[in-house]
């Protein structure tokens, strides 16, 4: 069960080097440190190589691009290769510019991943090369719905075996497929939309998912998955009166921080294809 993938993260207390966007970049720390994994940032190129060295697991993420971070994921990228460590990809908004875009594909091009997440318009970008995403929300166009499943399951199980990586596109409905098999998951709460940097959080667990399962790699990533969707719906209905999206941001720290195995056996909604 998908359980046993958050017991082996608390236990092996995973450390992950995160190059991440300065608007989220605490709370990736700290939804790293709630599943008990533990956190490391350093985008700067003259440091990322030592620093990914001593870390079992890289999660790159686009957000906020600039021609040292870009220098800085690519060094660590090609160590993190060398060194046969897990390297995820999370492309924000890859297809809302061109550098965005380049970046993305020539870091698909150079380094071989573990994994990729991403909403669906920036997962379809990178798999054409070119996009029109609209900042970093999903085109509507291109939401997994009901109506869309069976597409959507055939795309990311193609992805998946081209580009020999685990992908997981995020959304209403969750996809994760590694070209083989598909879990659809079906946690979350829409609410969760409404703040800032759940998908960055989300690439930073499914790291240290990955890293702690290196046996299990598919369903890690799908734990991951329904556990920050499980924690969106716990953290929801612990909301009172008079609360926002900077306490919801919390309580979905907390309820990470308060996952056990049972909670998330008994609560991931989820088949797979």
């Amino acid at each position: 069960m998908l359980g046993s993938c958050l017991e082996n993260v608390r236990k092996k207390v995973p450390l992950v080097h995160n190059i991440t966007n300065y608007v989220t970049v605490n709370d990736v720390a700290n939804v790293l440190l709630a599943c008990g994994g533990s956190p490391i940032m350093s985008d700067e190129p003259e440091d990322v190589e030592d620093i990914t060295t001593i870390c079992g697991g890289l999660n790159i993420n686009i957000g906020t691009l600039n021609k040292s971070s870009i220098e800085g994921m690519f060094r660590a990228g090609r160590k993190a290769n060398e060194l046969g460590h897990i390297i995820l990809l999370d492309p924000v908004g890859a297809g809302a510019s061109k550098l965005r875009t380049d970046t993305a594909v020539k870091l698909m091009d150079e380094l071989k991943f573990t994994c990729i997440r991403g909403n669906i318009s920036e997962i379809k970008t990178l798999a054409l090369g070119s996009g029109t995403t609209k900042g970093v929300d999903a085109d509507v166009a291109d939401a997994v719905t009901e109506e869309t499943l069976d597409n959507a399951v055939r795309f990311v199980k193609d992805f998946a075996k081209k580009t020999d990586a685990i992908v997981a596109i995020t959304g209403a409905i969750d996809l994760v497929s590694d070209g083989d098999k598909c879990y659809v998951i079906r946690n979350g709460r829409p609410e969760m939309g409404r703040i800032t940097g759940t998908g960055c959080q989300l690439s930073a667990l499914t790291t240290a998912f990955l890293v702690a399962n290196p046996d299990n790699k598919t369903e890690a990533a799908a734990a991951a998955v329904c556990t920050m969707g499980l924690a969106g719906e716990i953290g929801w209905s612990r909301m009172q009166e008079g609360d926002g999206n900077s306490t919801y941001r919390n309580r979905i720290i907390d309820a990470v921080f308060n996952m056990d195995k049972e909670t998330l056996d008994k609560g991931a909604r989820y088949e797979v294809r």
